[in-house]
């Protein structure tokens, strides 16, 4: 009988975290859904639904390094693996585009799959540019709305520089996105 309790008590515990991260997701609170299925990844390091939902959720929150183990637990079903391929291809790029601000690593002459994620078109953008020398920011505009542009810069700072990217939309910044 109190196997049957303590079982009970554990299956609602688990169901109440996946469901608070769903609901914390649906509410765009991304952030605190990213934070919490960081605290209890390591008990549900086997279910892909969890792990999937709060990579998403840490994708949506820009904590793109917070992706890098969900990716390699991602792999036991097909939806599991288009995920992770998705996570990867965004954690790929934002480095990519990194060493290319930093380093000044050409990006051109290499062609990489993309996605839909703001990192991956303004990725696209900064590769396909003839005009990528040495600039304190990059302007680019968005290829199906006119009206949505992305400033791309280094955030320098003591330490490591943050690469910025800003949405703007007729003229003012509707969202900033901060990657290091």
């Amino acid at each position: 009988m109190k196997f049957l309790i303590i079982f009970f008590i554990s299956v609602s515990l688990y169901s109440d975290i996946k469901n608070n991260i769903y609901e914390l997701y649906q509410n765009k609170r991304y952030k605190e859904a990213c934070s919490m299925g960081m605290r209890h990844f390591t008990k549900y390091k086997n279910d892909e639904q969890y792990i999937s939902l709060y990579a998403f959720s840490c994708l949506e929150a820009d904590y793109l390094d917070r992706l890098a183990t969900p990716l390699t637990k991602l792999k036991f079903s097909s939806e599991a693996r288009k995920n992770s391929a998705y996570f990867s291809i965004i954690l790929m790029q934002k480095k990519l585009l990194y060493h290319a601000l930093v380093d000044g690593q050409e990006l051109k002459e290499f062609n990489f799959p993309t996605t839909d994620y703001i990192l991956s078109k303004v990725f696209d953008l900064y590769s396909k540019s003839s005009d990528n020398k040495n600039k304190s920011y990059y302007l680019f505009e968005d290829k199906e709305n006119k009206d949505l542009s992305y400033k791309l810069y280094l955030l320098k700072g003591s330490g490591l520089s943050k690469m910025i990217i800003e949405e703007i939309y007729n003229n003012k910044i509707i969202k900033q996105h901060k990657y290091w």
